[in-house]
């Protein structure tokens, strides 16, 4: 399947503008392929408001995010790959959602078991009917 990402990206948004406040996004700007300017980094990220008001030509794609903005009167062409993208929340409140980096594997399934470890369920030997499940990656941002 394909990444939910980018499908959250685009609802959070529309949620977050339907309701007249700002969305803002957190970016890791040490992932490749980010392309912000370098003066608005702090501590390996960066903090972009995304709004209607604030940026040109918003494309929220399935691979990227893009846009054309100002930053200290300059224009600047931003590019960011879905998965650079921390989180997506509303300046005013803080309300929004965030989103696990691409090395804590939010949208890759768990590695499959090794080929020595026995079955598990109905037809397996452990007796254990219910199927495992991980701890799930949502967070409450307050």
């Amino acid at each position: 399947m394909t990444s939910n990402r980018p499908y959250l990206l685009r609802a959070i948004y529309d949620w977050i503008s339907d309701n007249g406040l700002t969305p803002y996004l957190l970016i890791d700007a040490s992932g490749e392929g980010v392309r912000v300017p370098p003066q608005v980094i702090k501590n390996g990220q960066v903090v972009l408001n995304i709004a209607m008001r604030a940026v040109a030509n918003l494309e929220l794609g399935n691979d990227w995010i893009g846009f054309s903005a100002r930053f200290s009167g300059v224009s600047h062409v931003v590019r960011i790959p879905i998965g650079s993208v921390l989180a997506l929340y509303a300046q005013e409140n803080g309300q929004g959602m965030m989103f696990p980096t691409d090395e804590e594997g939010g949208d890759t399934p768990p590695p499959a078991p090794a080929p020595d470890e026995p079955p598990s369920g109905p037809s397996g030997g452990t007796g254990d009917d219910k199927p495992k499940r991980g701890a799930p990656h949502l967070r409450v941002i307050k």
